[in-house]
């Protein structure tokens, strides 16, 4: 078993994410919902890997307003998935607190609802205390929220990411290597070309650089030249 920090766990989750073509807002806002499943013993990791394929054609824009009346909405979310759903809800229990002092969402017809627990830790970071409630009828989840003013104090307002911030959370070591090595999958190959266009900069062959030009470090990118590198094959044949 492995120590997950939020470092690590952002970082994978992010790279993972982008791997689903969904737009960068709307897989970024599903970064910490990752983290959080996890920490909460949820799906977390595990779910994340065995759902990626399906997150692929997820359609959030499906998720909508069924019913609403006086701080009650019920949502329809078209089978998405409750990840997927998890940031509309809050958001609208948001707006339905400002206006009534108390608001409701009842989540119809997602995938995975008992991952919804997560809106409580989600809640917190905007003023929200949101409790959670199983209907009586199918896998209908109810959400309920009253306005919580944040304190300034960052232990009490989110005290699960404080959690997290303080120790981590542990991942099964196999779990988290396949989810390393899915993470790079992520990544551009590295090859020459692919160092000469990374960063706020490119370095053309002959040693001529687009984009940052105030450059007020030690930067070194002859080695990313032609003429650098034969220079470096020099060198390392006469060592």
């Amino acid at each position: 078993m492995l120590r997950i920090m939020p470092r690590e766990m952002r970082l994978m989750g992010e790279r993972i994410l982008s791997l689903t073509g969904q737009p960068k807002g709307l897989f970024l806002s599903l970064v910490d919902i990752v983290m959080y499943s996890q920490k909460l013993d949820a799906g977390g990791f595990a779910l994340l890997e065995n759902a990626l394929e399906s997150f692929k054609a997820a359609d959030p824009t499906r998720i909508a307003i069924k019913a609403e009346e006086q701080g009650a909405v019920v949502l329809d979310a078209n089978q998405e998935h409750a990840w997927f759903v998890l940031p509309v809800a809050v958001d609208l229990l948001g707006e339905l607190v400002s206006r009534f002092g108390r608001g409701e969402v009842t989540v119809e017809n997602s995938r995975d609802p008992k991952e919804l627990i997560i809106a409580a830790e989600l809640g917190r970071r905007s003023g929200l205390e949101i409790s959670l409630d199983r209907q009586a009828s199918g896998d209908a989840l109810r959400l309920t929220a009253v306005a919580r003013p944040l304190t300034g104090d960052f232990r009490q307002d989110e005290p699960l990411l404080a959690a997290l911030m303080d120790e981590g959370t542990p991942i099964h070591d196999d779990l988290w290597w396949r989810i390393y090595h899915l993470a790079r999958t992520a990544l551009a190959p590295d090859t020459v070309v692919s160092r000469r266009h990374a960063g706020p900069l490119i370095v053309n062959e002959d040693g001529s650089v687009i984009g940052r030009t105030d450059n007020d470090d030690d930067t070194d990118v002859s080695f990313l030249t032609k003429s650098g590198r034969d220079s470096e094959r020099r060198q390392g044949a006469g060592a």
